[in-house]
């Protein structure tokens, strides 16, 4: 994206948050960000398009500073899994997102709700894989069903913690509440064996080939947390693991070559994660080469 381009988003971003999506015309946005009518469409196909890039950009920056938490920790550590909630939230609320959403929700607009729907099923994506690097296989089958609990139970403890301590309030009591009792809800349900929504709905709901590149990276990310559950002792191993995901999750253009003698380097035995890893990795940065 050139800078030109970033600055229209920046600008149509501010306008949407002071007088609203539908309020504000394709001329404000020409008159407040400086740019001729023929600029506008030679970036964007509508105003549709632009809120959407507004969202994609927001929540890729996001999703990156997000998954870096990540990075030379214990995947399987509640605490992280709640340090990510809280910061995704935060910013999400720093950048006015919860407005732009209740919005477009709102307005009918078949192609923005959809639009919506689709980052909604990515964020129980992401909530069910987390949740499984933090229990074991037994819990697989509830995953989806513990990521749908865990999205409502945020929403409206967040809205209520904030109603009675103000809005200024610290959320993180209250993703470390909702987190634990999900967790203790997992244990029920592993127990009890009962199911509401089995996990491969999320796949025919959000097919892997509708998604976008923040899917691959998420795919190196479970991988990797597969692996260092293979060795979790070897010190050695885990740092080259922390080193790929960090050369993935922070540079906007990996080094393939440095990943490539990593992965090569932790092939000293037959472990079929570090082939798929290999392949994820084969498979996209060649794309992006």
């Amino acid at each position: 994206m050139n800078d030109r381009k970033r600055q229209v988003i920046e600008k149509a971003h501010q306008l949407f948050i002071e007088k609203g999506f539908q309020a504000t015309s394709i001329q404000d946005i020409l008159d407040y960000s400086g740019i001729s009518k023929g600029t506008f469409y030679n970036y964007f196909s509508s105003k549709n398009e632009l809120l959407m890039d507004i969202f994609k950009t927001a929540f890729r920056k996001m999703e990156i500073d997000r998954n870096g938490l990540l990075i030379g920790q214990d995947p399987g550590d509640p605490k992280i899994f709640i340090s990510q909630i809280e910061f995704q939230m935060t910013a999400n609320r720093e950048n006015k997102i919860v407005p732009l959403f209740e919005e477009v929700f709102f307005s009918g607009d078949k192609e923005l709700k959809q639009f919506i729907e689709v980052g909604q099923m990515k964020m129980l994506r992401w909530f069910s894989g987390r949740l499984g690097d933090i229990t074991d296989e037994n819990a697989q089958p509830y995953l989806l069903d513990a990521a749908i609990m865990l999205n409502g139970i945020l929403l409206q403890n967040i809205r209520f913690h904030r109603k009675a301590n103000g809005e200024k309030a610290s959320i993180r009591p209250v993703v470390r509440y909702s987190v634990t009792r999900i967790l203790n809800m997992l244990d029920e349900l592993v127990l009890s064996g009962e199911q509401l929504v089995p996990p491969e709905f999320l796949d025919k709901w959000l097919p892997v080939s509708k998604t976008e590149d923040l899917d691959w990276r998420g795919k190196v990310h479970s991988v990797i947390s597969r692996l260092k559950k293979l060795d979790c002792n070897n010190i050695d191993y885990l740092k080259k693991l922390d080193f790929i995901e960090e050369e993935i999750l922070r540079s906007s253009a990996p080094r393939k070559f440095l990943i490539d003698s990593v992965i090569l380097s932790l092939a000293t035995a037959d472990k079929i994660e570090l082939i798929e890893l290999q392949a994820l990795i084969d498979e996209n940065l060649l794309e992006k080469a």
